[in-house]
């Protein structure tokens, strides 16, 4: 698949001060689809959201959701297949707001995404919180589609893609790290793009 067809010049710093081009990377203006496994089709109507492990348990529907504080967020995409996008705008519920409408217990240091299919990952509860993570549902003003997570996927700005899951379907709270599909087999479990941290 040729990513970078269109390249795209790339200089300065993103809002939280690092080059806006990883090292490593190339700028596209394309957006590849990467997919293990087959593309889950969810409807709003049929789409859940669960939270279980050390919060309240609870389970969201598309309604319930929406209803929550949603922001718009101009960010970068860097995958970790060396191409990154610049400057889409996201928007969605920042994991910090919706955490806002969780009992969290003071032992959940960990964050397992669950999706759909069953794709799952894994990052530090503090990560998530203190970074531009996001509940993302809409891309540069429509709807996510399905290939690129649909209804509903988490968005990392600062880590490489894959430790935002499509198709989210679950957050599981817990007090001890453990990895995720790609991290077992082999990927980075911090996954930081301008530390170039592809793989174990």
């Amino acid at each position: 698949m040729a990513f970078f067809d269109r390249k795209v010049a790339v200089t300065g710093r993103n809002s939280f001060g690092k080059p806006k081009l990883a090292p490593g990377q190339e700028g596209t203006t394309k957006f590849p689809v990467l997919t293990y496994g087959s593309t889950p089709r969810i409807s709003a109507k049929d789409w859940r959201l669960r939270v279980w492990g050390l919060a309240e348990e609870k389970v969201w529907t598309w309604d319930d959701f929406m209803k929550l504080p949603q922001t718009k967020l101009k960010a970068d995409f860097h995958c970790v297949t060396h191409w990154s996008r610049f400057d889409d705008v996201w928007e969605g519920v920042m994991f910090k707001d919706f955490c806002c409408a969780l009992d969290v217990k003071p032992g959940a240091r960990h964050v397992m995404q669950h999706a759909y299919g069953g794709y799952t990952t894994n990052l530090p509860l503090q990560w998530m919180l203190e970074e531009e993570v996001m509940l993302a549902h809409t891309f540069n003003g429509a709807p996510l589609s399905a290939d690129h997570g649909g209804p509903l996927r988490v968005f990392t700005p600062r880590r490489y893609a894959w430790k935002g899951a499509k198709w989210l379907n679950g957050l599981e709270f817990m007090a001890e790290d453990k990895p995720g599909f790609w991290e077992v087999n082999g990927y980075s479990n911090t996954a930081d793009p301008w530390k170039e941290e592809r793989f174990w």
